[in-house]
């Protein structure tokens, strides 16, 4: 099956079985104001203008009762459904009529689930880029949580690298894919309120029709440090193989997380593969020691790159590409900001319809 619109999975990265996501009754506010984070309850992230809020009659109907041919994908706390709603009046309609979303439709047990979707909503709900998904809205109705996101119909990057689309992402367009997800990260961070991502990785970058890249999967963000703060401290969590190693140390989390976690992503657009492959055995499993084995040599750099792009790549672009993951995955205080990677991946943009 297609995967269309994934929910990343979450991982704790850390052998103590106490760390874990720690429900609170408040969230962070994007936008205090002052220069410092302020708590909103959960009235006031529900109370946002710019959502919608549905009943869940209507995204029953909307989803054909959740039928399983319109599951577009499953993961950490529930399944994601295609469904119809008007374009105006977000009634629901028949399949094919009026617009297209996605419902993901939370697991109705555990609190954990909660708390992710309701982070969700808090900054989907007040943050609006055009390299982030748009939530249109939520239900929250008895036990039942879901969200109601634009529909992806592309997919997520993951699917197109690793899943079953028959033809590999052009060169184009994985640069296009790298520049559009870095602004996005690049947004999180400027904003007056920084925001961390912490769960950057293939699977919750969603691809549009024409291959514009938008970060979904809000569920543990954070709140970034502001003012004099250097840090904000947090349980660790994330998925294996896109964490950086100084936050599954300390558990200090900061923007430069994101980077590290951008680098990874940076060297699968690249090479094709995981940043950790079960499939494979020793160096080769993990992909960032892999690929360092290769980059500090400018002859061995293009035996890194994906193959099934049979040699249609700009070489330079490749080689720039590399040498900015390795940047993006050093140590944290020489790693660039998001906004310096957006700069110099713009330089390697080329028509996406070159080298294919």
């Amino acid at each position: 099956m297609r995967l269309i619109f994934l929910i990343g999975s979450v991982e704790v990265l850390t052998p103590a079985s106490s760390l874990f996501f720690t429900p609170t009754s408040t969230t962070t506010s994007i936008d205090s104001g002052n220069g410092r984070s302020t708590p909103r309850s959960e009235a006031e992230i529900l109370a946002s203008p710019y959502l919608k809020v549905f009943k869940f009659d209507r995204l029953r109907v909307a989803t054909q009762d959740f039928h399983i041919d319109g599951l577009l994908g499953e993961g950490g706390f529930g399944c994601v459904f295609k469904g119809w709603l008007h374009q105006l009046t977000l009634r629901a309609t028949k399949p094919g009529k009026g617009m297209a979303v996605a419902v993901k439709k939370l697991v109705p047990h555990g609190t954990q689930g909660h708390e992710e979707w309701l982070s969700e909503v808090n900054y989907l709900g007040q943050l609006h880029h055009p390299n982030l998904v748009k939530l249109i809205g939520y239900c929250q109705e008895g036990e039942h949580r879901l969200l109601v996101y634009e529909y992806m119909p592309r997919g997520s990057l993951e699917s197109h690298l690793f899943g079953t689309w028959p033809q590999p992402l052009p060169w184009g367009v994985r640069v296009k894919v790298a520049i559009g997800a870095a602004r996005g990260l690049a947004f999180l961070h400027e904003s007056e309120q920084p925001v961390i991502y912490r769960d950057f990785k293939a699977s919750n970058i969603l691809l549009d029709m024409d291959f514009n890249a938008k970060l979904s999967d809000f569920g543990l963000a954070r709140a970034g440090p502001t003012g004099d703060q250097t840090h904000v401290s947090t349980r660790v969590m994330g998925t294996q193989g896109y964490a950086a190693p100084e936050y599954i140390q300390t558990g200090r989390l900061t923007t430069k997380c994101d980077v590290f976690s951008f680098g990874v992503v940076l060297l699968e657009l690249l090479s094709g593969r995981r940043a950790i492959d079960g499939t494979k055995v020793g160096i080769e499993r993990n992909l960032l020691a892999w690929a360092r084995l290769y980059i500090s040599s400018t002859r061995r750099l293009f035996r890194i790159v994906d193959p099934r792009l049979h040699g249609r790549f700009s070489q330079k672009g490749a080689y720039m590409m590399a040498l900015l993951a390795m940047q993006c995955v050093g140590e944290a205080s020489q790693r660039p900001s998001m906004s310096e990677v957006v700069v110099i991946l713009e330089r390697l943009s080329v028509p996406t319809d070159k080298y294919k």
